[in-house]
């Protein structure tokens, strides 16, 4: 795993495609919840009508960003909530070890939050010797194995059924090749119903944040979350400052558009809304930036921040769809983790915008209307005038760009690249030549387009 966190995009989905039979049924399983998610649209005729609606509520939000992150604060402190800035991922680690501390606590239960994976909160903590538990059911199988979640909603998609009863196997003592899931899962419930009862602190992301009242919304399938937080005497809540929307009847929009473009769900099981702690209880939201203002001042690229985390790109997308979410080495992978990790370091990810045909079909199933294909293209340019594209794409494109721009080179580079394909097919079908690694080579043209046109307009 540690070792495919180092590859590129392409030598860790090379990684990922020994394994045919895994792909495929990778392949598979994603595309079948991407047609869920389509027979759940078909059933909303004004879907289109939503999108945009939400579109222009985030729009909205992103243009007036400062007026409403105030307003929220000053709501939720009005509601007893103790409002946190974190600027970056360090910030926010150390504020939320800092409650923990002051709450004499030395462990936590946590449900999903990528935002927590992308500070690499679970880490840090262990490293302070805070025990952290991870109580959503894909998040605690991928905790147990020492990996990353691989997916924005189904974080152990990577993992056939039999991984995932080895893993319980070792880590929980069920029988050894159990696969039956209701086994398993009855297994894992009664593992984390002891830890929802000894934990004091809680943890958990934020989907909707709501400027107009100073409340937040967290959803989950599992009911994970409130058990944690209800149970618990503090309550944490880590959310990106993009989690705002202004005004509590925008909630219908988007709660309609989350459940049907992540899973095909008409809605989440538990979409449970938080306004105050309860009595006896400390309730803390800490508002985190980590490089979102940077992103909010990029004209091209301020409209991934609209993104709500429903992962229908990751489903749709080819190129995700087989290379497996680690081959992304980021905390969000697929197209929508591609144009957000550049933002982040452009240099550590720089591969990133170039794994994706281009097809648009990440855009089309975007809930909020993220141009998505569009801003991967624009961070390719933005990439390579910065030099952190590969050498050798540079080299090539300008001699590409040399035999493009004359008709006469163009000819002759194509009448030796037939021939080199007819009589001397090893110099291209190699190991050196990436293109053939997956595929065969096409078979060349006994003459080009231009040669057949000319004959046949002589004829």
């Amino acid at each position: 795993m540690n070792k495919q966190l180092t590859l590129d995009h392409a030598d860790a989905a090379l990684e990922f495609n020994k394994n045919e039979a895994k792909v495929d049924w990778h392949d598979e399983t994603l595309w079948f919840v991407r047609t869920k998610r389509d027979r759940a649209v078909a059933q909303i005729p004004e879907w289109e009508q939503l999108r945009e609606a939400a579109s222009q509520i985030k729009n909205y939000g992103l243009s007036n960003m400062h007026d409403l992150l105030i307003q929220f604060e000053e709501n939720a402190i009005r509601n007893g909530i103790k409002i946190h800035w974190a600027a970056d991922g360090d910030e926010h680690n150390a504020i939320i070890l800092d409650i923990i501390k002051q709450a004499g606590a030395n462990r936590m239960v946590k449900s999903k939050s990528m935002l927590t994976e992308e500070c690499h909160l679970n880490q840090f903590l262990t490293d302070k010797r805070i025990e952290v538990i991870d109580s959503d059911l894909g998040e605690r199988i991928v905790q147990m194995r020492g990996e990353p979640p691989s997916h924005i909603v189904l974080p152990a998609i990577h993992l056939t059924k039999a991984e995932v009863g080895e893993t319980f196997h070792e880590h929980l003592g069920t029988d050894k090749g159990a696969t039956d899931p209701q086994y398993l899962t009855e297994a894992a419930r009664q593992h984390l119903r002891e830890t929802f009862l000894t934990r004091k602190v809680a943890l958990t992301g934020v989907n909707f944040a709501i400027a107009e009242t100073g409340g937040f919304v967290v959803c989950t399938n599992e009911g994970n979350a409130d058990m944690g937080v209800h149970l618990a005497d503090v309550h944490i809540a880590a959310m990106g400052f993009e989690k705002i929307i202004p005004r509590a009847e925008h909630l219908s929009v988007f709660l309609r558009l989350l459940a049907r473009s992540a899973t095909g769900q008409p809605i989440t099981t538990f979409s449970s809304h938080f306004h105050r702690p309860r009595p006896g209880q400390e309730m803390h939201i800490v508002i985190v930036d980590n490089g979102r203002s940077r992103q909010l001042g990029r004209p091209d690229f301020r409209n991934s921040l609209k993104c709500i985390r429903c992962a229908a790109c990751l489903n749709t997308c080819p190129v995700y769809r087989r290379s497996g979410g680690f081959s992304y080495h980021s905390a969000v992978a697929g197209p929508i983790g591609s144009i957000l990790a550049p933002n982040l370091d452009m240099k550590q990810n720089a591969d990133l915008p170039f794994a994706s045909t281009l097809c648009g079909s990440c855009s089309n199933v975007c809930p909020v209307k993220i141009d998505i294909h569009d801003q991967l293209y624009k961070w390719r340019q933005v990439l390579m005038k910065e030099g952190y594209g590969p050498g050798s794409k540079t080299v090539a494109m300008k001699a590409m760009a040399t035999v493009l721009e004359s008709p006469r080179l163009y000819r002759m580079a194509g009448k030796v690249g037939r021939g080199v394909l007819r009589f001397a097919p090893i110099t291209v079908e190699n190991g050196l030549n990436p293109w053939y690694t997956q595929r065969e080579m096409p078979e060349p043209p006994a003459e080009s387009f231009h040669d057949w046109y000319v004959n046949h307009k002589k004829a």
